[in-house]
């Protein structure tokens, strides 16, 4: 098999892989008409406030809604855009969180909700129970006078609760308890008003699942909810829509159409802690990781090929290969270590400095080694240097000292690569001096004989 029909087969088993994998339909869904789904609650919602006025929809999309509109999250695994959700409400939206172990205790967090248990030992309960624990709508009372209850509940006597959580908050008005023998009373729904917007809160989503939906005081709950969030305010007729989203959700706009670069970026790093969360907890979906892994292979596979088709360049054997300047003896082998890269410029001084000592000495008739002062001397006696190039030699002989030294102590000084050239020169101009002094004297004494 050639490799092109290879990576068509990869590619099939790939497309075969990840079109036969089948997702269930998740709890809470609108769609779902098993026992654990919300067909009967999206229902409901749609009769009470007619079904043109009902969004269900998987992408909230905050530039649609309007402060007369109202917005259900129903059990949401991702926390909303904090700022989108409270202009919304600051500017007269009506708010409601049914949640109890999804991401609604982050959202709620913003508003000083806070979870707790529900009663072990409620008063009241479904077939003794404690998991079907029976809630009551909470009225208000002022100066010993009974008010009303609030208007998601005014149809509504008794509640059948399903495994629930409570609430505790520091000023909201409570809307549904249970009541406890022994303990005190958990709630488990809240309201108040954010600006001119309304927030309810529940502890408990599954009152509204389709089980649960065979006890009137919960289908009154649903319908009661949907009317209460697109019901006229105190500030205006609303007369507006009511957007549904469940479980995982996109969001996308800004409520206004009032977008800001920090937003923006807030809703980014709140997308992408939620993705590592939930990889954290529940690990990669499965169709991911056959397309990793089915990448990774064709991703070997190329790899393979490139490096066996891949044509290498002939090697001279060792014995065949020219030997690097480096690697030889002589002057050219040290000329080629001094004027490497790698090498201390301090080295290349101190060749400068035995170069100087040994032609001076010769021209001189003194024997090496040779001492600087004794070099010194020598020059001076002899007259073959004039005041200033005496001044120069001794200079350059008390610096080449100074760098022998530095590098017998194993710490060279740094040397500059001007300094090596001003250095060079400098020995170049001496030799020649003394080489025309030298020879200038042998000259005077052949005419004189």
């Amino acid at each position: 098999m050639t490799r092109v029909p290879m990576l068509h087969a990869l590619l099939l088993c790939l497309a075969f892989l990840l079109g036969s994998s089948t997702a269930s339909a998740a709890a809470f869904s609108a769609q779902d008409t098993g026992w654990e789904g919300c067909a009967i609650f999206a229902s409901l919602v749609s009769t009470a406030v007619g079904p043109a006025n009902v969004v269900l929809s998987s992408n909230l999309v905050w530039s649609d809604l309007k402060p007369e509109d109202g917005l259900i999250l129903l059990h949401p695994t991702r926390a909303v855009n904090p700022e989108e959700l409270s202009a919304f409400l600051r500017a007269g939206g009506r708010v409601a969180v049914l949640d109890d172990y999804g991401a609604g205790a982050e959202i709620l967090s913003r508003f000083h909700i806070e979870r707790i248990p529900a009663p072990i030992r409620p008063a009241r309960s479904l077939r003794n129970n404690p998991a079907l624990a029976i809630a009551e709508p909470v009225a208000d009372a002022t100066t010993g006078r009974t008010m009303s209850v609030h208007p998601t509940v005014a149809s509504v006597t008794q509640l059948v609760t399903n495994h629930p959580t409570g609430f505790s908050h520091p000023n909201l008005s409570a809307v549904l308890q249970i009541r406890a023998r022994g303990q005190p009373d958990v709630v488990i729904a809240v309201a108040g008003q954010v600006g001119r917007g309304r927030l309810l809160a529940v502890s408990d989503p599954s009152i509204v699942i389709n089980q649960m939906m065979r006890y009137p005081g919960n289908r009154e709950f649903a319908s009661g909810l949907a009317r209460y969030l697109v019901d006229d305010d105190t500030w205006g007729k609303r007369d507006g829509r009511l957007y549904v989203v469940i479980n995982d959700f996109r969001e996308d706009g800004a409520f206004g159409n009032q977008s800001s670069i920090a937003k923006s970026v807030g809703a980014t790093l709140r997308d992408l802690s939620t993705v590592l969360s939930d990889t954290r907890e529940r690990g990669l979906p499965s169709p991911m990781v056959i397309a990793l892994g089915a990448l990774a292979a064709m991703g070997t596979v190329a790899w393979l090929a490139v490096v066996g088709a891949r044509a290498y360049r002939r090697v001279l054997p060792r014995f065949a290969r020219p030997v690097p300047l480096v690697a030889q003896g002589g002057v050219a082998g040290r000329a080629a270590v001094l004027a490497a890269p790698t090498t201390h410029r301090a080295l290349a001084v101190l060749e400068l400095k035995s170069a100087l000592e040994e032609a001076m000495a010769a021209r001189l008739g003194l024997e090496v080694p040779v001492s600087a002062g004794d070099l010194y001397d020598a020059a001076a006696k002899a007259g073959t240097l004039d005041e200033g190039r005496l001044k120069s030699l001794k200079k350059l002989l008390l610096m080449m000292g100074m760098v022998e030294t530095s590098v017998t102590a194993g710490r060279p000084i740094r040397i500059r690569e001007r300094d090596v050239n001003h250095a060079a020169a400098m020995v170049q101009a001496l030799l020649e001096a003394v080489e025309g002094a030298n020879g200038y004297a042998r000259g005077a004494r052949e005419d004189g004989n």
